[in-house]
């Protein structure tokens, strides 16, 4: 244990079990939120930020390669995440997180020095859409069951915290790319962040333990009396899982679940990847074009931090019922807006909205489930995240290129939204829980508690 000592300051020691000054002891579970907010920071920044390089890959000087050529890349990171996800989140449970976050390190690493060599549309898709869509997977998924796993009181806090990051990451990157290109050109724009975010994710799994009783520890929350024990080894988990997911599947909320992934990130990722074009042929310039988009940035990462919060104090189904709304109604300034400041009116509300969907996932599921298998059950549900945020765009662009007609793809996002809010309004409420006594169907050394 280190001990840090200044005259008459107390004392800074750091253990296994946690940070401590003086005598106040900070639990270990925030420590696993500050690794994971930084490993989410680094990974999904890849999903996002290279946009700002579609016109570099679209210039004949360059690739010359068609925005709709360039777009299935981003669209294929996406796709390969919806099929991979249950797959992921099973493994997760059964092996241990840590397992997984050195393979998807890896091909992080592998995934980003490989897309900076590319010369060929075909290692664009594999190198960038299928290798770094199976990294930014490994990382989506089990950092969000692996924080689970530490809290039974505070999830809200530790998600919101995590998710802020996540969007710093995006607005860090972004800039950086555009820089490195300038000064060292494409190989390096992709070789730098990658071997210095590989480097990272590897160096912070060393800290990062699967579950508090791998170092004596109870969940941030639990009562002193509920017993420690590990039930993320390799056969309990793999009990657990089986178990758990039996009777899970048999209930209609669980596919409900997947289908508002589904419909959410569909009709939100439309308007991600079209609003700057919207506001630029509604009359927008493109600076100021780009100004509502980051206040749509700025808008979506606040209510990403604060949103979960909420979600855990009163609920996840009446926060999605807001957000969904907000994700629904505002679409209809975006088909009469002219002047700017409807623009970033209808930024700050979708973006609000938007922000409520995905980061409540984790807290409406222990709400829903308990002490259940996240990984597992994260995994099948972002099945419709991949789906959704792949297809959504794809579609509406399509449909815009056929119309000529910008309503259209609104339109689109409208229904898709709108079917998003009226599955969240038939969920059964999150006061009770579903499919409550499914540990008694495992051996007593199985279950989470006494």
């Amino acid at each position: 244990m280190l001990k840090l000592n200044g005259v008459g300051r107390p004392s800074l020691r750091w253990g296994p079990t946690g940070l401590a000054l003086g005598t106040r002891q900070l639990h270990y579970a925030w420590v696993i939120v500050a690794i994971a907010s930084l490993m989410g920071m680094v990974s999904s920044s890849v999903q996002f930020a290279p946009k700002v390089l579609v016109p570099v890959l679209r210039n004949p000087a360059g690739f010359g390669w068609s925005y709709g050529a360039i777009a299935f890349a981003f669209t294929l990171q996406w796709l390969v995440s919806g099929l991979m996800s249950p797959w992921v989140g099973w493994l997760g449970d059964r092996y241990g997180v840590r397992r997984m976050l050195v393979l998807g390190a890896l091909l992080f690493l592998a995934g980003m020095l490989l897309t900076g060599t590319m010369t060929q549309l075909w290692q664009f898709y594999l190198f960038f859409g299928v290798l770094l869509g199976m990294a930014t997977t490994v990382f989506q998924i089990l950092l969000i069951s692996g924080v689970t796993l530490w809290f039974r009181k505070h999830l809200g806090v530790a998600m919101g915290i995590k998710w802020a990051f996540q969007g710093l990451g995006t607005m860090l990157l972004a800039p950086l790319m555009v820089v490195v290109f300038n000064l060292w050109g494409l190989q390096w724009t992709f070789w730098l962040p990658g071997l210095v975010g590989g480097t990272l994710l590897l160096a912070l799994i060393r800290p990062f333990y699967n579950e508090p009783a791998a170092i004596g520890l109870r969940p941030w929350g639990a009562p002193e009396e509920e017993p420690i024990r590990r039930l993320q080894k390799e056969g309990t988990a793999k009990l657990r899982t089986r178990v758990f997911l039996r009777q899970a599947q048999r209930t209609v909320t669980f596919w409900n679940l997947i289908g508002i992934h589904f419909w959410g990130c569909a009709g939100h990722n439309i308007i991600n990847v079209f609003l700057v074009a919207i506001a630029v042929d509604r009359s927008l310039s493109q600076e100021m074009a780009v100004g509502v988009f980051l206040t749509h940035t700025v808008a979506g990462t606040v209510g990403r931090c604060v949103i979960p919060m909420i979600a855990d104090r009163l609920g996840g189904k009446r926060v999605w019922s807001v957000c969904f709304s907000l994700q629904v109604f505002p679409l209809l300034i975006l088909l009469v807006a002219r002047d700017a400041w409807a623009f970033h009116l209808f930024a700050v509300l979708f973006g609000i909205g938007q922000a409520g969907e995905v980061p409540t996932f984790p807290i409406i599921n222990r709400q829903y489930y308990g002490n259940a298998p996240q990984g597992v059950l994260y995994g099948w549900q972002n099945i419709g995240n991949g789906l959704g945020m792949g297809l959504g765009p794809v579609i509406g662009g399509f449909l815009w290129d056929l119309t000529g007609n910008y309503a259209v793809p609104v339109g689109m996002s409208f229904a898709f939204s709108l079917l998003g809010l009226s599955s969240v309004l038939v969920l059964p409420p999150t006061t009770r829980r579903l499919i409550a006594n499914w540990e008694e169907s495992l051996p007593p050394e199985a279950r989470s508690s006494a």
